[in-house]
């Protein structure tokens, strides 16, 4: 599918990078910038980014909770943040649809990163059923895969900084160790699902590294992307695999809106079959800033829970550091 063309509305955004004042397009050196200022699209790199840097980066996430980057569209508020930064990151891999274009216009006046896209083969990619010649772009639901972003963000830092070189050193080494940790305890935990109820139903595809990584079968309503149609069609299938399978539980997603799901639930429940919402789980977006949830760490702890509880497994009362999720 050819990439999206731009609206009238969103050329004057892209015009205005040409009038950007001097001081945005000069090197951090003529500007002194300290600590380094880091805009990072979603918050699963803007947190990535900030375990990294620690005290020696200023990272700020343009999307919050509950946004969808599928279809997030960069305000004027965000074109400033992003051509004053030292570094802008992005995931790439066509998370950020609508902003591509944009994202490759500010990479020739700043450095600009997609960083999923520079540190995930092609050979641990899945593909999209969305948009031919695509790929999945929900990588960091596998902590495992998300950890081989950590290497190519700790370099990108360090050239721009390079007095901060042994402190990034430091900060990937220990996210490295909390990925794997994290891992390890996921692992543990999705293991004690029954094998017959490894099925993980939800309002959109976006959980196909999960479910490759901990042996889940995952099933979307709607396609890797929310802009995809969920049809009658694919909710009746649903409703039947629920139905012959005795699924017992499907899930909601935070920056998904549930109807989808809620229809899935009455279809199955006329064919007589009960199934519940088995939590909200965090796919695209992380929790409130200042909440376990509103962390990497605590987004993946919190899923795993959600999924492990709801399919007739068992999760401890508090997760991988012995904090409590919310409403778990």
């Amino acid at each position: 599918m050819p990439l999206p063309t731009t609206p009238p509305s969103r050329r004057s955004l892209l015009a205005g990078l040409a009038a950007l004042p001097l001081a945005a397009a000069l090197p951090r050196a003529a500007r002194a910038a300290t600590p380094l200022q880091v805009v990072a699209t979603t918050s699963m790199i803007a947190d990535l980014a900030r375990m990294i840097g620690g005290e020696r980066a200023e990272v700020s996430a343009l999307m919050g909770p509950g946004v969808d980057p599928h279809a997030y569209r960069q305000t004027r508020t965000d074109i400033v943040k992003m051509t004053r930064a030292d570094l802008v990151l992005a995931n790439g891999l066509y998370l950020e649809a609508q902003m591509e274009e944009f994202l490759a216009q500010l990479g020739e006046r700043r450095p600009v990163l997609a960083a999923a896209e520079a540190a995930i083969p092609e050979d641990l990619r899945l593909g999209s059923e969305d948009y031919a010649g695509r790929w999945d772009p929900h990588v960091w639901m596998d902590p495992a895969l998300w950890s081989r972003l950590v290497p190519v963000l700790q370099a990108s830092l360090a050239e721009l900084d390079p007095e901060g070189a042994e402190a990034y050193a430091a900060g990937a080494e220990a996210t490295s160790a909390t990925l794997a940790r994290l891992d390890a305890y996921a692992r543990e935990v999705l293991a004690t699902v029954p094998q017959e109820r490894r099925a993980l139903v939800s309002a959109h595809d976006a959980f196909r590294y999960f479910g490759r990584a901990y042996g889940f079968e995952v099933m979307g309503i709607q396609g890797i992307s929310t802009e995809s149609e969920a049809g009658l069609a694919r909710i009746e299938e649903l409703v039947g695999v629920l139905a012959a399978r005795s699924i017992p539980a499907v899930f909601v997603e935070s920056s998904v809106p549930e109807r989808n799901v809620r229809a899935l639930i009455e279809g199955a429940r006329a064919r007589g079959h009960e199934a519940s919402v088995g939590a909200e789980l965090y796919s695209d977006a992380m929790g409130p800033p200042g909440t376990y949830e509103g962390t990497y760490p605590g987004m993946i702890d919190h899923n795993v829970t959600a999924v492990a509880r709801a399919l007739g497994g068992q999760a401890p009362d508090r997760g991988m550091d012995g904090r409590l999720s919310a409403g778990l």
